[in-house]
């Protein structure tokens, strides 16, 4: 939502300010120089990336334009799922998450937070984390070093699709040059001919420098810096999971375990300890409650 507001904050502004000083509108459509560089720019961008890359990027945009998955809400249901998950472990043993992880869909946990179960790799990262402690043959610190390295691929995946829009993005003021430069090979074929057709020719030439300068700096690189911190947020969910597991496997009791993963959360999402254990105690005692009864 936000992304949006600032895009029509920067055309507004820009064309305010050029009618302010009594600037004709009729002069910045040129669809030809637009052509030539936003052309330039996807015809670029398909030479330097593969598909997957092309694919996360058109993904990444709808990232963009829409809010973080990542809110407070998310935080708490993810510490409340792995806290009803620890206490499972502690009552039966280790052994009893593998058929949570190994079928989450059926599993009584998962089920009850369809919007973790929709996201595929953050499903895969627990699964695959309580699978390994579940098995009892690996040692705390091991299990750190892999789950670290898991986050670092997908960290790094996910940052690729932010590199080459930003690469784009710096290409954008030189092929606004570009179209430049042929506005004035056009400028200099029409001399000698009405004073006013070579002005629309000058003219046509800087509003192609003007096009390639306003989407590197008020829409593609500003693009590119969404989609990172998005990766970044992910990224940072992604620690709180861990570092959850990894207090567990070490022997922290499930309370201890869900406050070192509290700590990890970024600090403007970051819920109270008291938030923290109101909503987790509540929701994850009320089915109980309701069984007995």
């Amino acid at each position: 939502m936000f992304t949006i507001i600032g895009i029509v904050v920067v055309f507004a502004a820009i064309v305010t300010g050029y009618l302010m000083e009594h600037g004709n509108m009729s002069v910045l459509l040129q669809p030809a120089e637009l052509i030539i560089i936003g052309g330039a720019a996807a015809g670029t961008l398909l030479i330097a990336n593969p598909v997957h890359i092309l694919k996360q990027i058109s993904g990444g945009f709808g990232v963009a334009f829409g809010n973080s998955p990542y809110t407070k809400q998310r935080y708490l249901e993810s510490m409340r799922m792995m806290y009803e998950l620890f206490g499972r472990a502690r009552r039966d043993g280790m052994m009893a998450l593998e058929t949570d992880s190994d079928n989450p869909e059926q599993s009584a946990i998962f089920s009850k937070y369809p919007s973790f179960l929709k996201d595929h790799h953050a499903l895969a990262f627990v699964c695959d984390s309580i699978r390994m402690a579940s098995s009892g043959s690996v040692e705390p610190f091991d299990a750190d070093q892999m789950i670290e390295l898991d986050m670092e691929v997908h960290h790094h995946g996910a940052t690729q699709p932010v590199a080459a829009l930003t690469t784009v993005a710096d290409s954008l003021p030189g092929l606004g040059i570009v179209a430049a430069v042929l506005g004035v090979v056009i400028t200099m074929g029409a001399l000698g001919g009405p004073p006013e057709e070579i002005g629309k020719h000058v003219a046509a030439a800087l509003v192609g420098t003007f096009l390639g300068i306003l989407m590197c700096y008020g829409l593609v690189g500003p693009m590119a810096s969404n989609m990172g911190k998005a990766a970044d947020a992910e990224n940072a969910y992604y620690l709180v999971l861990r570092v959850m597991i990894i207090a567990f496997m070490k022997g922290s009791a499930p309370t201890l375990a869900i406050e070192f993963g509290r700590r990890a959360i970024p600090s403007h999402l970051r819920p109270t300890f008291q938030e923290t254990e109101k909503f987790i105690k509540e929701k994850t005692t009320a089915p109980a409650a309701a069984a007995a009864a």
